[in-house]
Order: C-alpha cells, then structure tokens, then sequence
C-alpha cells in the first residue's frame, strides 16, 4: 500500500546530517550530561524508549509546565509529546502538585484504602459506565489482571488481540500474525526481547477492521477475552471502519468472549475515553497513565456480572498469591492524584479546547500535502493526531509495513531543532488545555519547512 516516495534518499540524508550537527551545536549541556550518564546507565538512560528520541543523546529536562518545557540548554519546546499520554493533562497541574505534597505529609502508602479510593471509583464508573473498579500501578499490570481475571472465569486458556497491537509490555500480546504459504501463523513481534512464553500458545491474533477473520477464529471456542483498543493507536492511529466496533460487540458476546478495551491512549477521545464517546459496551475497560496527571496509576472497570462471579475469589485467603494486586496499587499517594486529576482536568471542558486544536493541526497538515501534491495523509482522534507518509492504513500489518523510519527520524529532528517535540514513535502529537494555536502554528510551519527543504 505504500505510494511511491517523491523524497531523494540522498537529499534526505544530506539534510538529516545537517540537521544532526545542528542538534549537537544546540545541546552542549545535554551532550556532557548524556555522556556522564553513559558510564552507569546501560544505553546511558533510566528506560530504554528514551533511546528513541531524535538527535545523537537525548535531551535533558529542566522543567515542564503546561504545554512546554524547557531543557538544561535554557531552550523551551512546544510539547506535543506529554510524556506519551502521562501528562496528556499539561505538565504539573497545579491542584495534582498540591495534592501530592499534602498527601506525602500524611502517609504515602500503607496498604489500606484511602477516602479517595471510592471517590475515584465513582468518578470512573461516571465516566465510563462501568460500575465496579480496581487499582493498579500501570496499564500493563491492569492488562494482566484482566486477563488472568477473563481465563478464570471462562475456563479458556487464550486470549485474542489486534495484529501489531500495544497493550503495555504484557509478554502474551507482544504477538502479529506472520503471513506464509500454508496461510498465517502466531508469532512473537519482532523486536521482543526473550519472550517468556510462546505466543502461539497463548495467544490468537486477528486483523484490525477484519470481522469476518474475528467471527473465524473465535469460532474456535479457546478464547477467554479480546483486548483491544477502540482505535489502534501504537503502531500509529488506525481508525474502524464504520459498523466494525459494533460487529466486534455482536461477535464476542456470541462466542462468550469477553471483550477489554484498553483506553489507555483512546482516552483522547474524550473523558470516558472511545467507549463513552461511541456508545461501546465492553465488559471491562483498561485505564493507565493519563489519570494520575503524571503520578504512575492505573485502573480497571467491569460490568455489575463480571464483578459479581469476581467477587467469591477477590475475598479468597489466597488473593495474595492469586496474580492480580501489587503492594503499591491503590495507595494513598496515587489515589490522590487520581481524584485531584479526574476533579481539574479531562474533563469535557478540557477536550473542548484541545480537540479543535488537534483539528487545527490536522488542516495545517493537510494543507501542506495537497500544496505539493504529497501521496501522504494525516489521521487524528480526538485530541491526538499525526501524519504518514503513505494512504491511510485499515490494519495493524498495513501500518507497519508504511513506516518509513528515514522519514520519521528526519521530520523529529527537524522539528525538535525549531522548538517542537513529537513523540518518539511514529509522528504523533497530543494536544492538551495548555497548547494554544501559536504552537499548532510552530509545528505546521517547522513541518512546511522540512517538506520545502526535501523537496527542493
């Protein structure tokens, strides 16, 4: 599916060198401070996706606050990353910040619920319709309890997930589809550093936007639940085709397949995330970093029926040893944050400021390919947008094999030279209450310049 490219490699790689020792000339500070980290950081970072940033080092941060932040250069960037969905929010949010600080001066955690628990519980059920809900420190162990929690109590052994999905670093859906003579075959997604189980055996994988190879393979009967995001966000912004959420509904309550939704990114379609803006009925939803403004949290809603069959076994002498807590899940620290977040920010109000800028960019985009007549697009939900250098993909696999990382590399670097940060995996901007049009102007005026400068 991927157009020809009209872009010369050998301009491409002339202009990214240039661009590269304009990084470094720009970056002393940072330069001495990554090479100082080297010595005791393996690949020089505390995490290893902070590798994938553009430049030869990463920069380093001296502040952030709403929709920017300044770097150890003294040079101050539009933030279209936001911590990829962290601090989709605006960085320091004043009433999260006091939050913290009075709750730290009271007890941070001690294993017992807090009176903000329920709170949070309530406030969640409200926005997405689900009434029964639990705590956990990221989306990635949120995933995994849910699943443990769908095998339980269907008596299944798999579950199901989008080809080239991203569900956090649950080692069973780190799975695509390989395609082959003798037809498609389960196996682990390239780049999965020793998978601790073979996902052939755990796991099915099916198209994005592909109702009739879902129908197929749940036919099977060996399916516990289907995690899947409303819209694939991960291997860049995939949306579904019209009827197709509905289909996947019908489908899995036919088979008795639970179905998940991770909202984890979706959350950018507004304050109950895809399901609420599209009328969705999951029987559980996935929550992670975007509701603790910053602070690491996560949460997990069910129907009234899966808490009710959950019930016997949460109030078993053996829930400790059961696969599902975590000694810091729910404490008083992350409760707090997550009220003082849900009570100041993602709220409609919030969306109605940063999705019409989301909008704002996507025009600019759009502008810029039709002046040169680009076989390239921009695709946004909600408050979340970004743009590829190829037609719209329908699938997890049609995305993946679009990426053109030559491309995506130059467009970063360029971009974070002239103040702006994407984030580091495809072209993906987040816009938050704290972005105004002045920075969807920078970016759409850095982005004509890299298209003018390739295209000579």
């Amino acid at each position: 599916m991927t157009a020809p490219s009209p872009v010369d490699r050998g301009r491409l790689a002339a202009l990214h060198a240039a661009e590269e020792q304009r990084f470094v000339d720009l970056h002393p500070t940072s330069a001495r401070l990554a090479a100082e980290a080297g010595e005791h950081l393996l690949a020089g970072v505390p995490m290893p996706w902070m590798t994938r940033w553009p430049g030869s080092f990463p920069l380093f941060v001296e502040s952030a606050g709403g929709g920017r932040f300044t770097d150890v250069d003294g040079i101050s960037y539009v933030d279209l990353c936001l911590g990829d969905t962290g601090s989709m929010t605006g960085h320091c949010l004043p009433a999260v910040a006091e939050a913290v600080r009075e709750r730290t001066e009271r007890g941070i955690t001690t294993m017992l619920p807090s009176t903000d628990a329920a709170r949070v519980a309530a406030e969640l059920s409200r926005r997405f319709g689900l009434p029964r809900w639990q705590m956990a420190m990221t989306a990635t162990d949120a995933n995994r309890f849910v699943l443990r929690f769908a095998r339980h109590l269907t008596g299944r052994p798999r579950i199901a997930v989008m080809d080239w999905c991203y569900h956090g670093t649950v080692d069973e859906t780190l799975a695509v589809l390989e395609h082959g003579r003798a037809g498609d075959r389960v196996v682990a997604r390239p780049g999965a550093l020793g998978p601790q189980v073979d996902v052939a055996t755990t796991t099915a994988v099916v198209p994005f936007n592909d109702l009739e190879a879902l129908d197929a393979r749940l036919a099977e009967g060996d399916v516990a639940c289907l995690l899947m995001e409303p819209a694939l966000t991960n291997i860049g912004i995939v949306l579904p085709d019209d009827g197709y959420l509905a289909g996947v509904r019908e489908i899995t309550r036919r088979h008795g397949v639970l179905l998940v939704n991770d909202e984890t990114h979706t959350i950018c379609a507004g304050p109950g995330g895809a399901t609420a803006a599209w009328d969705l009925e999951p029987d559980l939803v996935v929550i992670g970093k975007p509701i603790g403004g910053g602070i690491p949290v996560a949460a997990y809603g069910m129907t009234e029926d899966v808490a009710a069959r959950l019930q016997g076994p949460m109030l078993g002498h053996d829930i400790d040893v059961a696969g599902v807590g975590g000694t810091l899940s729910g404490s008083a620290l992350a409760m707090a944050a997550v009220r003082a977040t849900l009570s100041t920010a993602l709220r409609q109000e919030d969306f109605d400021v940063s999705i019409p800028l989301a909008e704002s960019f996507t025009t600019g985009i759009q502008g810029v390919i039709d002046e040169h007549d680009l076989p390239w697009h921009v695709q946004r939900l909600g408050c979340r947008a970004e743009y590829w250098f190829c037609p719209p993909p329908r699938t997890g696999a049609e995305a993946a094999a679009a990426v053109d990382e030559e491309l995506d590399a130059f467009f970063h670097l360029w971009t974070v030279n002239r103040g702006v940060l994407l984030a580091p995996f495809h072209n993906m901007s987040l816009f938050s209450p704290f972005h105004d049009q002045s920075d969807v102007d920078a970016h759409t005026s850095a982005f004509r310049g890299a298209v003018e400068a390739l295209l000579g």
